[in-house]
């Protein structure tokens, strides 16, 4: 059976560099924030579902218009639960359809921000969470994205908070630029490799 390891974190967090030191070692990462947005071009319940919500322009000229998305987005707290109850269960659908083409893998792994607020935390056996001090994020954010101090702080506080999320995961790695992180990444699979029936490892 294939282990499942989900990976989240906030932004600037570093989740991407875990999932790819996990690539590099072998065990394939299903990257959900990429695969959504093909998702929401390619499957058809999708589009129909955002069609009969928003009509037809929100594919006009066969393209999502991501404009009148983001809109309709933070036009209202309630939009974002309706766009989710389209997106999230084809999405989750997808992963599984994902990791049962790779059975023959010991693990595999599945990066999302928002894991446990998706719900996506009940499609894994393991929950890492990948911590860095608020500011370092901050920076790291404003760096890659070209972004303002004051937008990137308003996403972090729009996220759950990295206190809740390190209660309800199973492994943090921390990534604070001091701390090494291959040895924590190391560490972890050496653990689930060790521990096949693993039920609930120790919280760091």
């Amino acid at each position: 059976m294939t282990v499942k390891i989900g990976i989240t974190g906030g932004i600037g967090s570093g989740k991407s560099v875990v999932s790819r030191l996990l690539e590099v070692m072998g065990i394939p990462v299903y990257i959900s924030d990429g695969e959504t947005k093909q998702l929401m071009m390619t499957d058809s319940c999708i589009r129909s579902e955002l069609t009969a919500l928003l009509g037809e322009e929100v594919y006009a000229g066969g393209v999502l218009n991501k404009s009148l998305l983001a809109s309709y987005l933070f036009g209202n707290p309630e939009h974002a639960g309706q766009i989710n109850g389209i997106v999230h269960p084809r999405v989750k659908e997808d992963f599984r359809q994902w990791v049962c083409q790779r059975a023959a893998c010991r693990m595999a792994g599945i990066e999302s921000a928002i894991l446990i607020e998706a719900g996506f935390a009940d499609e894994v056996d393991v929950v890492v969470m990948v911590y860095a001090p608020e500011e370092i994020r901050v920076q790291r954010a404003m760096k890659r994205d070209a972004s303002s101090r004051e937008l990137i702080e308003k996403r972090i506080r729009s996220q759950m908070g990295d206190e809740e999320k390190r209660k309800l995961a199973d492994f943090v790695i921390v990534n604070d630029d001091e701390t090494p992180l291959i040895p924590q990444v190391l560490g972890l699979i050496t653990f689930l490799s060790q521990n096949n029936t693993y039920l609930c490892p120790p919280k760091k």
